[in-house]
């Protein structure tokens, strides 16, 4: 259902429905995808993003979970590893930088 074709280094935005007492909404959290993991229903992928105190902020999202309204692919990346875990000693802008795929 939620298998979209993303794969490790792309710019998703993955829209996640929260539920906060009797009312749910749907907030996006957009970001570069920097680990694929597991296999058939309990796959997960790891979406790090830097926010505006320039402080990075990751957050595991089961692929499969039927809280994932929709996952977008913002921009694709060209990247050359499995995972992108070098991302987290970068500060700045260099922390978003991947190589684009077009």
């Amino acid at each position: 259902m939620n298998e979209t074709s993303f794969e490790v280094g792309d710019t998703v935005k993955v829209h996640y429905k929260i539920t906060e007492g009797g009312e749910s909404r749907v907030q996006p959290y957009q970001g570069i995808v920097i680990s694929k993991r597991g296999s058939g229903v309990s796959k997960t992928f790891i979406v790090r993003r830097v926010s505006s105190q320039n402080v990075g902020v990751e957050r595991i999202f089961p692929l499969f979970s039927p809280n994932i309204d929709k996952i977008e692919v913002i921009k694709r990346g060209k990247v050359r590893k499995a995972k992108l875990y070098f991302l987290r000693n970068r500060v700045g802008k260099a922390a978003t930088k991947v190589d684009s795929a077009e």
